[in-house]
């Protein structure tokens, strides 16, 4: 199964990696590193404004509180935050800030868990369990994930008995198994495919990394893509404002159509001005 989806954010970086090669030459956005704690920091400081998928309060304060390290917790967080695995930001949080330990429900699912700190998260591990517990092919690892995914009541109560049994073939006792499969079921219901958050994930990080090591570009390319969104407009703003940045505003013999950084000025674009620039054509 494939998703092709549509982002303007995609936009966003190749505007700012085109102004940003301005001044050097070399940049590449595919060639960064993804292990910069600089990065991180910026997204523990909750300094989110423009970031793809993480801009909103929830997210903000869940990154605040996580501390991330690595793409990982990036990932994890891009498939919690939604109704229902939310609940579980808090103790992923807690786990990996050494505030809790982690459950790994059990000793043969730690290495499947670790990356998570107990908690189940992806579809992919769900699978993964099923395999490495009961014995599941990859094939029927998915029927199982289907089953529960989907709710088909009679179809998940056939494959907990394929579980339990393929687990008594592994050595694990019945009661045992069946109090497994009674843990991992909720989670399954709302598992998140990890190959998504991955790629959202990656996508969030750049526009981080952007934000991080070259914010002046990142914010004028994100405000041009918005606009004619004077709300949006108005956020990029402050954000503008607490930066301290040399803002040049609107004047015809100096500004342009787009918004622009150059040299150590941020030129307001003449197109965002209300009832006069692009909304007006």
């Amino acid at each position: 199964k494939f998703d092709f989806l549509g982002l303007k954010t995609l936009t966003v970086i190749n505007k700012t990696e085109k102004l940003v090669k301005k001044k050097d030459t070399a940049f590449r956005i595919d060639k960064i590193s993804y292990d910069d704690q600089n990065v991180f920091k910026t997204l523990s400081k909750g300094h989110t404004i423009g970031l793809f998928q993480l801009e909103s309060s929830g997210m903000k304060d869940a990154l605040v509180n996580m501390k991330p390290t690595h793409l990982e917790d990036i990932i994890a967080l891009v498939a919690l935050y939604r109704p229902g695995p939310m609940s579980n930001i808090p103790i992923y949080n807690d786990c990996k800030n050494g505030k809790k330990e982690p459950d790994y429900i059990h000793p043969l699912l730690e290495e499947i868990l670790k990356p998570t700190y107990g908690v189940i998260i992806y579809q992919e591990q769900v699978m993964q369990i099923a395999q490495k517990l009961s014995g599941f092919t990859a094939g029927e690892a998915d029927i199982l994930r289907k089953a529960i995914g989907k709710k088909k009541r009679s179809e998940v109560e056939k494959q907990k008995e394929r579980f339990i049994n393929g687990a008594v073939k592994n050595g694990i006792a019945k009661d045992v198994a069946a109090g497994i499969f009674l843990k991992i079921e909720p989670f399954a219901e709302y598992g998140f495919n990890k190959s998504h958050a991955a790629a959202y994930a990656i996508i969030a990080y750049q526009t981080a990394y952007l934000k991080t090591y070259y914010q002046n570009e990142f914010l004028a390319a994100s405000m041009t893509m918005d606009i004619s969104n004077h709300k949006k407009l108005s956020e990029f703003y402050e954000e503008i404002n607490r930066l301290k940045t040399n803002v040049v505003r609107p004047n015809i013999n100096t500004c342009y159509p787009e918004f622009k950084y150059d040299g150590d000025k941020f030129y307001y674009a003449l197109g965002a001005i209300k009832n006069v620039g692009i909304d007006a054509l």
